[in-house]
Order: structure tokens, then sequence, then C-alpha cells
């Protein structure tokens, strides 16, 4: 890995849980990784449940927008993280790639997107103590 990894969140939709796990990573590791989020056939806004989740987790992802997929993108990132959704991305070697099998939240309402979103976090901290652990004094 490279002093600052770089990860790319990819769902279908990019509204849910790619946004989330992109904020959580944000959040939780700060300037110590480079995070994307993007999606093959992009919504035309996040999910309001993911939305109103996360603020009540005290993050704000309501100014977020769904983004396309790219080559450029997965070719830009150390780790590529699809959210169980049977997304593939293209395969680049050097790449590492996982799938989170992941609950969709697209037509739930908030309390069925919390434990998704508590999902995400507890994944996003392992990923976080693999690419980019807290630097020690």
């Amino acid at each position: 890995m490279p002093d600052k990894p770089s990860v790319l969140f990819v769902c279908v939709h990019n509204a849910g849980r790619s946004q989330m796990a992109a904020a959580w990573l944000t959040h939780l590791a700060g300037d110590r990784v480079e995070v994307r989020s993007a999606g093959s056939a992009p919504a035309d806004q996040v999910n309001p449940a993911a939305v109103e989740a996360m603020r009540e987790a005290g993050i704000d992802i309501s100014t977020e927008t769904p983004k396309v997929l790219t080559v450029d993108a997965v070719k830009g990132s150390d780790v590529c993280v699809t959210m169980g959704c049977g997304d593939t991305c293209p395969v680049f070697p050097g790449k590492r790639y996982l799938d989170w099998a992941l609950d969709d939240p697209a037509g739930r309402g908030v309390a069925a997107v919390r434990p998704i979103r508590d999902e995400i976090r507890k994944r996003v901290e392992g990923l976080i103590a693999e690419i980019a652990p807290e630097p020690t004094a």
C-alpha cells in the first residue's frame, strides 16, 4: 500500500451503501485515506433514509451526489469494495477487490437502514485497521 491508500466503494445506484461507506471512511480515517464512491447506474439523489441514518450518527451526507463508475476511478484506487449488489468492477492487476454482502437500503425506512449503517461502520473500521491504522507515537 502507498503512504495514503485510496478506496473506491461501488454499488449500482451509488445512493445508499457506497455513500454511507465512503462517509464512514472519511469520518473515521480522516486524511489518512483517499475515498471515492461510484455506481454503474447512479441514482438522481442519495437515498433520504441513508441521509437520515447517517445524520443520526453525526455525519452529513445530504450534499453528496451519486457518481458514475469509471475505469479511471478503479485504476486510481488501491482497494475496490463492491457492496454486495452483483456490480462488477473492471479488474486491474495490483488492486485489492472486496465484496461486502449488505442489504440494499433502497425503498426502506430509516429504521431498516440503521442496522445496514452500523454493519458498514464495523466493516470500514476493519478496513482502516488493515490499510491505514492510527500512527503510533
